[in-house]
């Protein structure tokens, strides 16, 4: 079997998938990082594709970097200078050739985070 990477975010403050939400995703090798992918949400808080598919996964440390603060000013949250969260930079290590699931549960003021299934 050979490994994933999906997400999927919820805004808890709406009871709602984030949609129109931008995330990247970065692999760390070290000190450097390499820009892999820039894909958006969609109606359910998902990518359309997976954000590493099987063709081209391999195990080591990456980072999602969500762009809260955009989704949050989309969405009509009233906008702080600075917003209290803006971009939410997420690093995990993928170990095993499995899927990984890494969602984000977020609203202007807090987020959390697991790996789910």
């Amino acid at each position: 079997m050979s490994g994933y990477l999906t997400t999927h975010v919820l805004d808890t403050a709406r009871g709602c998938p984030a949609q129109g939400l931008k995330i990247e995703l970065f692999r760390l090798d070290g000190e450097a990082r390499t820009h892999l992918k820039t894909l958006m949400t969609n109606a359910d808080g998902r990518t359309d594709e997976q954000i590493l598919p099987e063709a081209v996964f391999q195990t080591g440390v990456y980072e999602l970097v969500f762009h809260a603060g955009d989704y949050l000013d989309a969405s009509g949250v009233a906008p702080e200078a600075p917003r209290f969260l803006d971009v939410i930079p997420l690093r995990f290590g993928m170990s095993e050739h499995s899927h990984y699931h890494v969602p984000l549960l977020l609203s202007p003021f807090g987020y959390s985070t697991y790996r789910g299934s």
